[in-house]
């Protein structure tokens, strides 16, 4: 069982930044591949970024590439997500999420945060 906890969510204007964090419980955080999802009000969940096991290895959502930055520190339980030249689109409510098994980027996470809203104004 591994329990997720997001925080450093809030209001921001366009253009400014945030850090995410998300603490994960339990002694096993480094076999998850860790990810960040986010659903805005009448849209459907969409996968940000992902970050493998070691940390080596990302993926972004095109819609965020160059903006976003996914990182971990196993030696925390504790995953990241910087978000730079946030615009009024990036508000959304933003879901930390890890995935075990043998793959780290695909499929449905095993377990979710109880998600944190981020809200940027024009």
């Amino acid at each position: 069982q591994v329990q997720l906890v997001e925080s450093g969510g809030g209001l921001v204007q366009a253009g400014g930044s945030l850090r995410l964090s998300c603490a994960a419980s339990g002694r096993t955080f480094s076999s998850y591949g860790m990810a960040w999802f986010r659903q805005a009000p009448g849209k459907e969940r969409e996968n940000v970024a992902g970050i493998s096991w070691g940390g080596g290895r990302t993926y972004y959502a095109d819609f965020v590439a160059g903006r976003f930055t996914i990182s971990r520190d196993n030696a925390k339980n504790t995953v990241y997500l910087q978000m730079n030249s946030l615009k009024p689109e990036d508000t959304a409510v933003y879901y930390c999420a890890a995935r075990g098994g043998s793959s780290w980027r695909i499929g449905e996470p095993d377990y979710w945060g109880q998600g944190i809203q981020v809200t940027v104004s024009s």
